[in-house]
């Protein structure tokens, strides 16, 4: 794992002038987003944009059509996740190469987003040095993260896993659902709710709900767009 705190690895030294221009696609929401990163991207002779997506299924899509060298993706894409995205284009393309471009810094989006292939992970806030630095490498097939995410990611491989159905619940109780509504919800008895929050509580070393969504948020477990989406929903069909 390559990090950006002054080790560098340059690989075998073959001078790169000598090889075609490396694609990429990018995948973002937002247009503005890719256009700019695009901009930045075009201007070097060493790596050119040749296709766009808009969303997770686009981004599985256009990587299959094209067949670019590598892909950056925004982990909050629509239809489909960036994780998934990442899961599916891997699943596709074992050896895809792949950089996570997102504002999400919690330790659960890093962790997944490594688990499921992403060969690098950058924040949006990072220098255009450090962009360009991270797509060489993943493009030559090394790993690269910078310090402060690598950080995150050693706590999180530290972090008691939750299990998929404390998962459930703690995105359930994200959304302000009591211990009632819950176990409706995943048709399990109030008792056994109780039960999935202890442990909650325990394995993210808190003392109470709030506390426990907090943190969550913090890690990157619940995201609150997604928690008011979903309760949203469940409002709108309860009506």
């Amino acid at each position: 794992m390559l990090i950006s705190n002054g080790f560098t690895d340059h690989g075998c030294g073959l001078a790169e002038s000598a090889r075609q221009p490396y694609r990429i696609l990018i995948a973002d929401e937002h247009p503005i987003v890719r256009e700019g990163l695009a901009a930045l991207i075009n201007r070097r002779p060493d790596m050119t944009v040749i296709a766009e997506a808009s969303s997770g299924q686009d981004a599985v899509d256009q990587f299959v059509e094209q067949s670019p060298d590598l892909a950056i993706l925004e982990l909050k894409l629509p239809l489909m996740d960036g994780i998934e995205t990442v899961k599916s284009i891997c699943a596709k393309n074992p050896a895809a190469r792949l950089v996570v471009f997102t504002t999400c810094l919690g330790e659960e989006d890093i962790y997944r987003a490594v688990r499921a292939g992403a060969f690098g992970y950058l924040l949006k806030d990072t220098s255009l040095p450090d962009l360009i630095e991270c797509i060489l490498a993943v493009a030559q097939g090394r790993r690269w993260i910078p310090a402060s995410v690598a950080a995150q990611l050693g706590k999180r491989v530290q972090d008691r896993e939750l299990t998929p159905r404390e998962m459930q619940a703690l995105r359930a109780l994200s959304r302000g659902m009591s211990n009632k509504e819950i176990g409706s919800a995943l048709d399990i008895s109030e008792a056994t709710v109780k039960v999935h929050v202890t442990h909650i509580l325990e394995k993210l070393n808190v003392t109470g709900r709030t506390e426990a969504i907090n943190v969550a948020l913090r890690r990157g477990l619940v995201h609150m767009d997604q928690s008011v989406a979903a309760r949203d929903e469940s409002d709108f069909v309860s009506r």
